[in-house]
């Protein structure tokens, strides 16, 4: 079983909550959330906790006991603080802008790239243009939005341009010039 589904997910005090069959509905000062329970999972709503168990002869569903739980927790923390993430373009010309629910990004291919904003999310840019911000109260659709974002164009390890998530590491390679500058210098000396 696990441990974290075990823990009770505590109600701020402007979030309600309540159970509607097999879907979980929390609503709070950013909006409304649910969530439909998987088969074999149960939830309750005890005062100002939700509790999520595993349903008698349900054993074999104990794995996604506890991601049920992470769920509603993530629907609870949605609607009172919305979840960020940050992405960086980096690269010659490369920019973008938010034009009324779409983004425009020159990433260096022929043509502007145009990805529409989904309902109940917001996005902008910096001043810059090269730093964007993803913002929502559904903790899944902002991740998935970046990483579809990001999968535009990854960065690439030998100048480190594309799209990355902000405080992303990129490991780097050495191009051909330096890897061969050291082999090279010897051999080619000698010759007259």
């Amino acid at each position: 079983m696990s441990r974290i589904g075990k823990k009770p997910v505590a109600l701020p005090d402007k979030v309600k909550a309540r159970i509607d069959g097999r879907k979980v509905l929390v609503e709070g000062p950013l909006g409304k959330l649910s969530y439909s329970l998987p088969d074999g999972i149960n939830a309750e709503v005890a005062g100002t906790n939700v509790n999520v168990s595993v349903a008698q002869g349900a054993m074999d569903k104990g794995a996604l006991f506890g991601t049920a739980r992470a769920r509603i927790n993530n629907m609870v923390s949605g609607v009172t603080k919305e979840f960020e993430k940050v992405l960086e373009i980096s690269g010659v010309g490369f920019k973008g802008a938010v034009e009324g629910n779409r983004v425009t990004m020159q990433l260096g291919f022929s043509h502007p790239v145009i990805v529409d904003i989904p309902a109940g999310i917001k996005m902008s840019f910096d001043p810059k243009q090269v730093v964007l911000t993803i913002k929502g109260i559904d903790r899944e659709a902002v991740g998935n939005l970046a990483a579809q974002i990001k999968r535009i164009k990854k960065p690439e390890p030998y100048k480190g341009t594309g799209i990355k998530y902000q405080g992303e590491h990129i490991i780097r390679k050495a191009g051909k010039t330096a890897a061969g500058a050291g082999a090279s210098a010897g051999g080619g000396a000698a010759k007259k």
